[in-house]
């Protein structure tokens, strides 16, 4: 199970840990907050501070109980450190995202030697979908990384020559990875590792991997972790415990409820993409991960890996609820099978695999030409495009000079260069992607409305609700007219918004120096109406008017 191999110089290994650093941490300020998630999930935590309040998440002032805290705590802590920025608010994100490359690094070497182990971490490091899932401010990352942790500590202690006491503490450590999966994003945290565990027993009829679990020790220790919280937020707040368990996953999970509903083959063509520019080794790694463990008496760790994507890719496309970063927690496991399938390649197979990365390089500098193909060169601006232009050159030299190295049978230089250029494209076009932020952020109104806002100014929104602007502008805004994903919450303090959108007019009148934000259609009706308005920004999507007074 364990290889000996030679490992990496260590002063190579920290020359390249420190550049895979550099290139993964680099951009986190650059880019503006994108709604609805990365507002979400930086304004929850700025209210956590602003209240002291760190056992009710709240979203824009009212409950919010559709995730645990984990990750609110984090950002919050690091608001308190570090202050309020864009940056700050994506820090876990990209901090886990970073312990996932570093865990598949150490669990590979470990686990199949130190090749294997230093191709898989740049596997993971330079996947499309983990790397853009790494720097966008969400919950999946804080899951992929507690329960990669997992999985890998998990397979640690599955080492048959190892002592009992190191097994036991490998073991333990895989219950508290899990206690930190369910307190990041709920149930799904227990289910992923416990499901593929099932999934690889029917497989392979081995039982005895269950009676190294430590199930009594272990469980108290999960237990310890998470039921704190959710015994405290449950008796401060008596209607959490059926909404979060209850309607946040039996529900999500077997109705259409959130309209997420997809395809069952909905997540095959994500995968594809998302493992890219390494896609077209993974067929070839399941089965040589299949092959290579064919005895019944040890435990077969890659087809544990096969068995836990396997129960992923189903469990998700079963669900009535569908979305891209849902099988986020697959691509660590895949590339670590991909990176044992480098390590045994011969050097003219590679260089044909390296050929993908060329290829998509070659599409990316004909970006101006497919936008205006397919006629979307309205959505993306142009200076997009020139940045997906400069991430396809990168992309496209570290190709060729992996498959040149490659050729000379120089197999680590190959893998190093292509996947560091892989990483540097993907960052250019993640950075590029602040060239959107006029659609996607509510950044440039929040600078246009600042001046006129006060602290006890009157702020509405009226039939919309722009995740992004609380952030920004550092306080809520009352809710007119439409809940959004507050709906559960403003039934508890029904106080908090104006339900009916009757209500507003009198109100809006008798309120000089209030302010509104809406959708043009709303703008245009109040303006028929006569009610008391002066534009002060406006874009395709939004306006934002001041009530003049006299």
């Amino acid at each position: 199970m364990f290889l000996a191999q030679e490992p990496i110089s260590r002063s190579h290994l920290l020359l390249l840990l420190l550049a895979v650093a550099v290139i993964w941490f680099g951009n986190l300020e650059y880019r503006k907050l994108f709604h609805p998630d990365e507002g979400r999930y930086a304004e929850i935590p700025r209210e956590m501070v602003a209240t002291a309040d760190w056992v009710t998440p709240r979203l824009n002032g009212i409950k919010y109980f559709e995730k645990p805290p984990l990750q609110y705590w984090t950002t919050a802590s690091a608001y308190q450190v570090f202050g309020e920025a864009q940056w700050t608010s994506r820090l876990w994100t990209g901090l886990s995202g970073f312990l996932v490359i570093l865990v598949v690094y150490a669990g590979g070497i470990r686990l199949f030697g130190a090749d294997p182990g230093l191709y898989a971490a740049l596997t993971v490091a330079s996947s499309a979908g983990f790397v853009l899932a790494g720097h966008v401010n969400t919950l999946d990352m804080g899951l992929t990384f507690f329960v990669t942790l997992a999985v890998v500590t998990f397979l640690m202690a599955q080492h048959d020559r190892a002592p009992p006491r190191e097994c036991s503490l490998w073991i333990h450590a895989a219950w508290a990875a899990v206690a930190g999966a369910v307190l990041s994003k709920g149930l799904v945290g227990v289910v992923l590792p416990a499901g593929g565990l099932v999934t690889y027993t029917l497989l392979t009829r081995d039982f005895a991997v269950w009676r190294r679990l430590r199930p009594v020790t272990g469980l108290l220790l999960f237990l310890g972790l998470t039921a704190p919280w959710f015994v405290l937020v449950s008796s401060v707040n008596p209607e959490f415990p059926h909404y979060f368990f209850v309607h946040e996953h039996f529900q999500r999970f077997l109705t259409t409820v959130h309209h997420r509903d997809e395809p069952w083959w909905f997540f095959l063509p994500v995968l594809a993409a998302g493992l890219l520019p390494w896609t077209s080794l993974v067929p070839a790694a399941l089965v040589q991960g299949w092959q290579r463990d064919p005895g019944p008496h040890r435990f077969q760790l890659r087809r544990f890996l096969l068995a836990y994507c396997a129960f992923i890719l189903i469990f998700f496309s079963a669900s009535g609820s569908k979305l891209e970063a849902y099988v986020l927690p697959m691509l660590p496991a895949l590339a670590l099978l991909v990176g044992e399938r480098i390590a045994g390649l011969p050097r003219n197979r590679l260089r044909w695999h390296l050929a993908v990365g060329l290829v998509l390089g070659i599409v990316l500098l004909g970006a101006p030409a497919l936008v205006n193909a397919w006629g979307v060169a309205e959505a993306l601006p142009a200076l997009f495009t020139r940045w997906l232009q400069a991430a396809g050159a990168v992309l496209a030299a570290g190709a060729l000079y992996g498959i040149y190295q490659a050729g000379r049978g120089r197999i680590r230089p190959a893998i190093v260069g292509a996947a560091l250029a892989a990483l540097v494209a993907l960052q250019l076009a993640n950075t590029g992607a602040d060239s959107l932020s006029s659609s996607r952020s509510g950044y440039d109104l929040a600078v246009t409305i600042a001046p006129h806002l006060k602290p006890d100014t009157p702020f509405y929104s009226f039939g919309m609700y722009d995740q992004t602007l609380p952030f920004y502008l550092k306080r809520t805004i009352t809710l007119v007219g439409s809940a959004e994903e507050m709906a559960f919450g403003l039934q508890q303090e029904p106080h908090l918004w104006i339900a009916n959108p009757l209500d507003f007019e009198p109100r809006w009148r008798s309120e000089p120096g209030a302010i509104a934000i809406m959708r043009p259609m709303y703008f245009e009706m109040f303006e028929r109406l006569g009610l008391p308005m002066r534009v002060v920004a406006r874009d395709a999507d939004r306006v934002v008017v001041v009530q003049p007074g006299a």
